[in-house]
């Protein structure tokens, strides 16, 4: 650890920003434990876009797009922003479908899960445990040739498309349409203001492309060189802000039972969260982290979070998400199903050494 490393202090910086907020943002209105919660909110939007049915997840959650604009607002100002992708897509599309279905079967993205901990919500203890194993099987799949293609330049307007889907949405959310939905109970109707939703998800966004950080990034980096690298650290300034604020703010509550947007179905939990893991390290970096890239111009991660969008609908439409009563028996099924197509895709894509 180099104390005078600039990109020390932006990673720290944006971990403890993005602790403080993802508590600060349930304070203000979004769901309680829930701040921050890609999967979450990739559900609540296509939903109110009309792309799912259940009329208690149907909100176009700002946070999202503050995400990629801020990302490729900062990525713009520091001359970051180019158009690259690989030669794999497919894969990529389907890695963020089934990404989406593991977070949703935990019921909450990395980030979430996280925040859960700091409320002291003890049942996010197994869906760590999951993410920590996923990442390690992803870790061995990099180290024995798995590779989804070589990420290249490409010209044309690839690299603007997630973006610009982004700005759309950001408009419908000023000017809304009549086919947008918005859920009157359930958990998308609590909310923070759209503005100061807005704010934080363009400020986290800008500094997440700033510092690179990424929780499974975090989680790979301090298995592989421990303390030695800067983003653990980033990843502590996380957890610590985020019990600090849920302390402070009366919302950490620890024990394992009634805790909110939780269940006790614990296996399914490590399961759900070690797909997550493991599809993150492969397509490199978490759903919050294939969001920042996208911003950049990564057509590779824009095909991820098309994946997640897809993803979000298909966890609704056929009721695969967890719940507070367990996880419904075709959600356990989908999850089967993504270590199946992760495998064979790993297998598939594993490049022989010479």
């Amino acid at each position: 650890m180099n104390l005078k490393d600039r990109h020390f202090w932006i990673i720290v910086v944006t971990g403890a920003l993005m602790g403080t907020f993802g508590v600060l943002l349930s304070v203000w209105g979004n769901p309680e434990n829930s701040g921050i919660c890609v999967s979450c909110f990739m559900e609540n939007s296509v939903g109110a876009l009309g792309f799912h049915d259940n009329s208690r997840m149907q909100y176009l959650r700002p946070e999202l797009v503050g995400f990629v604009l801020g990302a490729m607002v900062s990525a713009a100002a520091f001359r970051e922003f180019r158009a690259h992708g690989g030669n794999n897509p497919l894969p990529r599309l389907f890695a963020g479908i089934f990404l989406i279905i593991g977070c949703a079967v935990f019921i909450g993205c990395p980030i979430k899960l996280f925040l859960r901990l700091t409320a002291g919500d003890f049942t996010a203890l197994a869906g760590v445990a999951g993410l920590v194993a996923g990442v390690w099987i992803g870790l061995k799949g990099l180290a024995n040739g798995v590779e989804l293609g070589s990420s290249g330049k490409q010209t044309g307007s690839s690299g603007l498309l997630i973006p610009a889907f982004f700005c759309i949405l950001l408009l419908f959310m000023i000017f809304p349409p009549a086919f947008i939905l918005s859920s009157g109970t359930g958990s998308a109707a609590q909310y923070a203001p759209m503005a100061v939703s807005l704010g934080v998800g363009l400020l986290l966004g800008a500094f997440a492309q700033r510092s690179r950080f990424c929780i499974t990034g975090s989680v790979r980096d301090a298995i592989l060189m421990g303390f030695r690298s800067h983003m653990p650290w980033g990843f502590l300034t996380f957890v610590a802000a985020g019990t600090i604020t849920s302390i402070s703010s009366g919302r950490f509550h620890p024990g394992m039972f009634g805790q909110p947007g939780a269940h006790l179905d614990h296996l399914w939990s490590f399961l759900g969260m070690l797909l997550a893991g493991w599809i993150s390290m492969l397509i490199g970096g978490c759903p919050f982290r294939q969001l920042i890239k996208s911003g950049e111009g990564d057509a590779d991660a824009g095909l991820v979070v098309v994946g997640m969008l897809i993803g979000g609908a298909v966890v609704q439409s056929w009721t695969l998400a967890g719940t507070a009563a367990g996880v419904p028996f075709y959600g356990k099924v989908a999850v089967l199903a993504g270590f199946i197509f992760i495998l064979l895709t790993s297998l598939l894509n594993r490049q022989r050494q010479s």
